[in-house]
């Protein structure tokens, strides 16, 4: 569950309809004796873990079963300690290793404005401010230092654009659409 950042230009975007469910993370241990999980974190979902009053844990997303949320708090870099219902000691949460998990869209909590969960923007058509198309957003790569949005252009050129702030001027996501104003020769094949 990622977030990315840009702005609007006049009225803020009405929100998409989101996923039931997002992948959130996977289990890889243990922590302590009464059946914590360790949760390693996808790319800004544990944000969703902290605030959820439930996920879903299991190898496939129809089959995951909901536990109830009792306690979470950071672990190590990247990873989420859980303590969920049904999890009462330290072997049936190892049992879990490998499982993955999963939490309702719904629980996640409204961004500020001009930031975005990834999913929001993924299949979004990206479009210069002539209104000419760029192309459609496939990926979104966190860096670390800046979200690049990885979008499919006319044939099957790969185009990698910087979320940054200034360069995009209008977010719709009803109807599905970015306008970006890019510096000149950011998108010329290298």
């Amino acid at each position: 569950m990622e977030r990315a950042a840009a702005s609007t230009s006049s009225t803020e975007p009405r929100a998409a309809a989101p996923p039931s469910r997002l992948l959130a993370g996977r289990v890889v241990g243990a922590h302590g004796l009464r059946g914590r999980l360790r949760i390693r974190c996808d790319e800004g979902a544990a944000e969703g873990l902290l605030g959820a009053g439930h996920l879903f844990l299991g190898s496939r997303e129809k089959e995951a079963r909901r536990h109830e949320v009792r306690d979470a708090r950071p672990g190590r870099r990247g990873e989420v300690c859980v303590e969920v219902g049904g999890i009462g000691d330290r072997s049936a949460a190892e049992a879990l290793r490998g499982a993955d998990v999963w939490v309702e869209a719904v629980q996640l909590a409204p961004l500020p404005a001009g930031e975005y969960w990834a999913f929001q923007l993924i299949g979004c058509e990206v479009e210069d401010g002539a209104g000419r198309s760029i192309g459609r957003v496939r990926e979104i790569r966190g860096t670390g230092a800046q979200d690049i949005l990885v979008v499919d252009g006319a044939g099957g050129v790969e185009h990698l654009i910087p979320a940054v702030q200034e360069w995009w001027r209008e977010v719709d996501l009803a109807g599905r659409r970015i306008v970006v104003e890019l510096p000149p020769g950011l998108l010329d094949p290298a």
